[in-house]
């Protein structure tokens, strides 16, 4: 039976908890400040987990932690609302010897979480508001059907050479990589013998074509959502800037949230992926490529978006003349990419329209 005092029995102290979360189970460790109190399993379920916190450590601060994936956030958001301090971890910035590494279990992982939590070494990412991360998710779903789109139209390049018919030369590398009315007609009309393989071909020009439309389809839902009362004042000073389009604007406004979130202009370029990866020892220093973490699809348009920028600001295009003297165009034009964030961030900021450089 409890104590009239044992609503308060855990009363300023921390309960630390790791999950490793699966569609069908958690496996749950819990920890205290000085002591490991139990690892368990259960149902996938925050509000299981509150109450199971409060009832055994009443009056405690219930801090938990699991590693970012399928799950998303909306564990993470619904243990806040019932008074679990919950983050959300990179799956990388986990602390792990090689031991945990070889011998691998929910269990191990779960308490893993839980002793780097109550050992302050954890930093969690950020956790977007929930329609912020319905905003992301169309943009997300139009990255991968381009990417879609273009693995069929490959497929289909390959069909043809692995039967041994060639493009004809009028079509350049252009018309077959975005398929133009002209070509589609081509492949429509060929002369082929075997009723299956025509088939097949025709199979593919059907998926491509539906797949543009659906694709039209979510554009219009861009540019819809670009005028919306939560992104239309940030989108016009964000296509103030030479070489950002619509798509551009939209997958950098849903990715990155609220840009006062980042302090200083590294921690942007971190989030992105525009930074080098770094091996240093003693005096000796190297530096490598761009790091695989970051923002595939925003680092890969603002790549882009950096080749049009050196066309339309003079002093961009000075600076990438004189990159290039020193390296190669394809590392030069990464820099760039660095200074157009750099603007990008002052835009937003700011909340002025972008000026474009002049030289004198």
């Amino acid at each position: 039976m409890q104590t009239k005092g044992s609503k308060k029995l855990f009363d300023g102290q921390s309960i630390y908890v790791g999950l490793d979360v699966h569609s069908k189970s958690w496996k749950v460790a819990m920890y205290g400040e000085h002591y490991e109190h139990k690892v368990m399993s259960q149902n996938p379920d925050p509000d299981l987990l509150a109450r199971y916190l409060k009832k055994k450590f009443p009056g405690g601060e219930y801090h938990a932690v699991y590693e970012a994936g399928f799950s998303g956030f909306t564990s993470a958001r619904r243990l806040q609302e019932l008074g679990v301090n919950c983050i959300v971890i990179h799956p990388a910035d986990v602390p792990t010897s090689q031991k945990e590494r070889l011998q691998k279990t929910d269990k191990i992982d779960s308490r893993k979480l839980a002793r780097a939590l109550r050992n302050k070494e954890l930093v969690g990412i950020h956790i977007p508001k929930k329609q912020l991360e319905a905003d992301r998710s169309l943009i997300r779903q139009r990255f991968k059907i381009v990417k879609d789109i273009g693995r069929n139209k490959n497929r289909v390049k390959s069909l043809l050479y692995q039967f041994g018919i060639k493009i004809p030369e009028r079509f350049t590398m252009a018309q077959t990589r975005h398929w133009s009315k002209v070509y589609i007609e081509w492949l429509k009309q060929l002369s082929i013998k075997e009723e299956t393989f025509r088939q097949t071909i025709d199979n593919y020009i059907r998926i491509v074509e539906t797949q543009r439309k659906e694709l039209l389809t979510i554009n219009r839902q861009l540019k819809a959502l670009s005028q919306s009362e939560r992104y239309k004042i940030n989108y016009n000073l964000l296509i103030s800037v030479p070489g950002i389009g619509i798509m551009t604007a939209m997958t950098f406004l849903t990715e990155i949230g609220d840009i006062r979130r980042f302090k200083r202009f590294d921690e942007l370029c971190s989030f992105v992926g525009l930074i080098p990866r770094m091996y240093g020892s003693g005096e000796k220093m190297e530096t490598g490529k761009m790091t695989k973490r970051g923002r595939k699809a925003l680092k890969i348009m603002l790549i882009e978006a950096s080749w049009d920028a050196i066309r339309l600001d003079p002093v961009l295009m000075a600076k990438f003349n004189e990159l290039s003297k020193k390296m190669q165009k394809n590392k030069a034009i990464i820099r760039i990419a660095r200074k157009l964030l750099n603007r990008i961030r002052f835009v937003l900021i700011h909340q002025q329209r972008y000026v474009t450089g002049v030289i004198e």
